[in-house]
């Protein structure tokens, strides 16, 4: 709904077209209510309706009016972020100290990291999330590994893609909102920190990226493709091992 409209009509309409949709076998109601029709939100809980999700401009409220088991989807359950590992020909790693979050402060050189936004793919977003904080572009390569975890932001689950991605540029031009410092640093050094060798999800990573200096490890590559609906997308995919059959 975009047009604003009085409460009292609003629920007078609303328990017509539900008794309406009952009749003809409908079991949910979705109701998009803008953020100038913020009036109308109380009269749709009091009718029976839950909030589904939110945006910057408008709620989502939801109502199972069948007898049947509700089946209503959950609110998006995860939120998508990468880690960029990005080397030199002399073995030297991208690396960055940030000025926020829970690494301020504590002297820990990390790979640089970010949120993939609504729209954007995994391989783009690496690329963009480089260049914002350290200046380099980049060519991407592959997704090197991936984790998942729960209760992360706002209760959320998490996917984390660690990809690597190939320098085409090494002056460093720091972004200085949200990066202290960046350097290049052997990576030796970089898997030696003692907080990388604590936890053993940052060793873990370490050890993968060193395997991919120095085997034939092979990720997963982007390779285009189109959906039914004709949208074009990303499959993942071990391109060199799939080519060999």
């Amino acid at each position: 709904m975009e047009k604003p409209m009085e409460s009292e009509a609003f629920t007078f309409s609303l328990r017509a077209s539900i008794l309406q949709w009952k009749q003809q076998g409908k079991r949910a109601v979705w109701i998009k209510l803008h953020i100038q029709l913020v009036n109308l939100v109380e009269p749709s809980v009091m009718e029976g309706f839950r909030y589904h999700h939110a945006e910057p401009d408008y709620l989502m409220l939801v109502n199972w009016i069948s007898d049947s088991t509700d089946t209503i989807p959950e609110n998006a359950s995860h939120r998508v972020g990468i880690g960029a590992f990005i080397v030199n020909e002399k073995r030297e790693v991208l690396v960055v100290q940030e000025n926020n979050g829970k690494f301020k402060g504590k002297g820990v050189w990390k790979f640089p990291t970010g949120v993939v936004n609504e729209g954007e793919d995994i391989c783009i977003a690496a690329i963009r999330e480089v260049k914002e904080e350290t200046g380099i572009d980049t060519e991407f390569v592959e997704i090197l590994a991936f984790r998942q975890s729960h209760k992360s932001y706002f209760t959320k689950s998490d996917l984390f893609f660690v990809c690597m991605l190939r320098p085409l540029n090494f002056d460093i031009q720091k972004q200085d909102t949200e990066i202290k410092a960046a350097q290049w640093m052997p990576f030796n050094e970089y898997a030696a920190q003692p907080f990388v060798q604590k936890h053993d999800a940052f060793s873990s990573v370490a050890h993968v990226c060193l395997t991919k200096l120095e085997t034939e490890y092979v990720g997963f590559s982007p390779i285009p493709r189109t959906t039914a609906s004709g949208k074009t997308t990303h499959l993942y995919l071990n391109s060199r091992d799939l080519n060999k059959l």
